[in-house]
């Protein structure tokens, strides 16, 4: 008979497991989750609340919307106001606000074509039902994303369309993780290591990093089963990468989805990061062979001076510096019907995360 894994049965022995080591090491460990899907399962599954005065779960910068600055939404906006185009994007991204507390859900309510995607590979089907418009895909993400974006670019290509674009704001793990630890900004003794994104890179990438890193998959079981095995290590003195979510990540990650990068990306000088700023080598932008379809460069965009809400602190939240609950805008003014930041807009959003669960207690 199969184990449920996430029986309160495990789950508290899993938990009995942690609190020991906790007290052989004596004092308690702050934990990096960098991967907003893990915030939400940690916050879902009450895990928090489980490990209370035991870990302190520090919330990273790995929600590509939440990441995504000022000056990317703000061209997103821009780029769906040119005549005769649809613009089209992933769903999380219409409802967060540019500068002028406009977004793409507002402009769209003012006539512009701008369509929410569940594949990228719509956008594709999308400009062949319409010649005679200019497509314009704004993808976003980590590496997860970014190989339908490349599947997308090669198609468009073999094709010979002439009136699809994209603009490539694939952002990378290793650049923001080096910038977390290099910072100072906040103290942490381990990384929960993201899931989906380790599938296409693999986890040996990791291996640049002197600390504690378990993958983890984004059951209740999987994320305290990498708690125990960052206890592990930090009791034998030990800085490893380990892998906790066998049953998706490779030592080598998905090498035909690294090559499809390859062939139609390229990495660029610098990129601006929400929370962040600008960050070295840090992005993707499309590299020369298809260089026929990057919006950047067909279109002459004027971009208005970008500015963040004066009491919005997700640029904190992002690198976790604060918690959502330190904003004064949070629950009230900012909530998921109005929100003000991306973090409260994201699926994967910190904010989006506390709003709703953070009165759920823990549930199997």
């Amino acid at each position: 008979m199969k184990t449920n894994l996430n029986s309160k049965e495990v789950i508290l022995k899993a938990k009995n497991k942690i609190i020991q080591k906790i007290e052989k090491l004596g004092k308690p460990i702050k934990v990096m989750e960098f991967c907003g899907g893990h915030t939400h399962a940690i916050m879902r599954y009450g895990i928090d609340k489980l490990l209370k005065g035991y870990i302190e779960f520090i919330h990273g910068p790995g929600c590509p919307v939440c990441v995504a600055s000022m000056d990317r939404i703000d061209l997103a906006i821009e780029l769906a106001k040119i005549p005769n185009t649809i613009f089209t994007t992933y769903g999380d991204l219409l409802r967060v606000p540019g500068s002028y507390r406009k977004s793409l859900l507002d402009i769209r309510a003012l006539g512009c074509d701008v369509r929410s995607l569940y594949s990228c590979l719509e956008a594709f089907d999308i400009a062949l039902q319409n010649p005679n418009k200019n497509v314009v895909f704004f993808a976003i993400g980590f590496e997860t994303t970014t190989p339908p974006t490349s599947v997308l670019l090669k198609k468009a290509k073999e094709h010979k369309l002439k009136n699809l674009f994209v603009v490539s704001n694939h952002v990378m793990t290793l650049p923001a993780i080096r910038y977390i630890l290099n910072s100072g900004i906040s103290h942490i003794d381990g990384i929960i290591g993201p899931g989906h994104v380790s599938v296409i890179t693999g986890m040996k990438i990791y291996e640049e990093f002197d600390i504690p890193i378990v993958i983890s998959g984004f059951e209740a079981f999987d994320i305290l089963k990498a708690i125990n095995m960052l206890l592990d290590q930090r009791i034998k003195g030990e800085r490893k990468v380990e892998n906790a979510y066998t049953r998706a990540v490779t030592e080598e990650g998905n090498k035909e989805a690294q090559k499809l990068i390859e062939e139609t990306l390229m990495v660029r000088e610098s990129f601006n990061w929400r929370g962040i700023g600008l960050l070295s080598k840090s992005a993707l932008k499309i590299n020369d062979d298809y260089e026929m379809f990057d919006a950047e460069k067909v279109f002459d965009v004027k971009l208005p001076a970008s500015k963040e809400h004066p009491l919005c602190i997700c640029p904190k939240v992002i690198t976790g510096v604060s918690k959502p609950i330190d904003c004064k805008l949070f629950g009230n003014i900012c909530t998921p019907e109005n929100p003000i930041g991306s973090c409260m807009v994201s699926s994967e959003g910190a904010c989006a995360a506390y709003y709703k669960y953070q009165e759920v207690e823990l549930c199997m």
